[in-house]
């Protein structure tokens, strides 16, 4: 039997759960006092020196909207695009008004991307993806950058 290779690989130990569980009793591997023993401690936190800090460092920026992340912008497959007539200029303002899009999501902007087939011949002015860029050209339609 002991020659057999190891089935599958040993769980990790579970801290702070009893003598039994080979990491845990009193203080758990965290050591006897002190800050690192008690809390976790914030991930930008650098001690003491607020002068030299990151936070300091960084410019002041005015507003609640500081943080947020930048949103990317929508992704539409070619083939939804199917809708329109043929010969038509497909703008940001046209899938507004038909529907396709919200206008507050279209404040994010849209970007065509390659999904389904594009069966008519369009003129495409919005950012678009390389492999839609074959199809619609496949299709006959033109990109207006």
């Amino acid at each position: 039997m002991d020659k057999l290779p190891k089935v599958k690989e040993r769980s990790s130990k579970r801290v702070g759960r009893g003598y039994g569980s080979g990491k845990g009793g009193h203080t758990s591997g965290r050591g006897q006092k002190g800050q690192k023993t008690r809390k976790k401690i914030p991930l930008l936190f650098e001690g003491i020196k607020v002068k030299k800090s990151l936070i300091k460092r960084l410019p002041l920026q005015r507003g609640k909207g500081k943080l947020k992340p930048q949103k990317k912008s929508i992704a539409m497959k070619i083939e939804r695009l199917n809708v329109f007539k043929a010969g038509e200029n497909i703008t940001l303002e046209k899938l507004v008004k038909s529907g396709m899009v919200s206008r507050k999501r279209a404040l994010l902007g849209v970007k065509i991307v390659d999904g389904g087939k594009l069966a008519k011949k369009l003129t495409i002015e919005l950012p678009v993806t390389s492999a839609a860029a074959r199809k619609i050209k496949k299709a006959g339609g033109t990109i207006v950058k």
